[in-house]
């Protein structure tokens, strides 16, 4: 059996954009993957790659990212961002401006159409489980796996309803590992790279409780990698810590131009440094 190439991309909003630098260098390398997973963020780049997983691809995917970052998801006023949580109790926003992105940005409608076997993961909150799409509606898979809780809806599909897959992996590499797959490349955000250290003011107690939770399963997966498994955490070149709040903004033109421009130059370095590819 020959070996099996993955892609996991993991989530983080609008640092999703790191993920499109890592792509182009992966891509320009010649490694193509067997198989792609995704959460949140992740799970819209990774719908777009797996549709033609190409240079050309990762640039049509660098126009999305100037779409989301003129704010096409998360726009509106003050006044009527109030108006939406009163009206309707659960979000802000709704998820229209990105259900059309993610269909624009597609040749296909169905996951089982795409060029490169994908899933993306959402939280059920019915069951409180994970589960992973690998076939149906692109968008409304897309769409439930974004669905950051308190911002956008949740997602009903066949009568179940869902919200972001980062609340039940973040970084999905263990759904990688078991589908066989034995060289495995993150793409992550920047968080990782940086260790928690122990909360010193009242509010960044909850913010290293919340990145506990959402780094424990890729810590645990990463450790617990059977033999014969290579994981690659490519690097982004800008990491993140975890209280530096200026991360969670929406990047428009030059910064989300600039989170592509540095983890493409820092995961070149990185193939090239490890004898990936060409």
């Amino acid at each position: 059996m020959g070996s099996k190439t993955a892609f996991v991309l993991g989530g983080g909003g609008p640092l999703g954009a790191h993920e499109v630098g890592m792509l182009q260098a992966l891509l320009e390398a010649d490694v193509v993957p067997d198989l792609i997973v995704g959460t949140s963020i992740g799970a819209v780049n990774g719908a777009v790659i797996a549709s033609d997983p190409s240079t050309t691809t990762v640039a049509r995917l660098a126009e999305l990212w100037t779409e989301l970052g003129r704010a096409a998801v998360f726009e509106g006023s003050m006044r009527s961002r109030v108006r939406n949580i009163v009206r309707k109790q659960t979000h802000i926003f709704d998820n229209d401006a990105l259900r059309r992105i993610v269909a624009d940005a597609l040749p296909v409608e169905r996951i089982e159409q795409l060029a490169v076997p994908f899933e993306c993961v959402a939280a059920s909150i019915e069951r409180a489980t994970a589960r992973y799409f690998d076939t149906g509606s692109i968008v409304d898979a897309v769409a439930a796996s974004s669905a950051v809780p308190g911002l956008l809806p949740p997602v009903e599909i066949d009568g179940e309803h869902y919200l972001d897959g980062g609340l039940v992996a973040s970084i999905p590499l263990d759904r990688a590992v078991r589908h066989g797959a034995d060289r495995i490349f993150v793409l992550q955000v920047g968080r990782i790279e940086q260790p928690l250290v122990a909360p010193t003011r009242p509010w960044e107690v909850a913010l290293v409780a919340f990145e506990i939770s959402r780094r424990h399963r890729f810590s645990e997966a990463l450790h617990d990698l059977p033999d014969g498994v290579t994981v690659h955490v490519l690097p982004t070149g800008d990491p993140k810590q975890f209280n530096d709040f200026t991360q969670y903004r929406a990047g428009r033109g030059d910064a989300v131009a600039r989170r592509i421009e540095q983890s493409y130059t820092a995961s070149a370095a990185y193939l090239d440094e490890h004898g990936i590819g060409r």
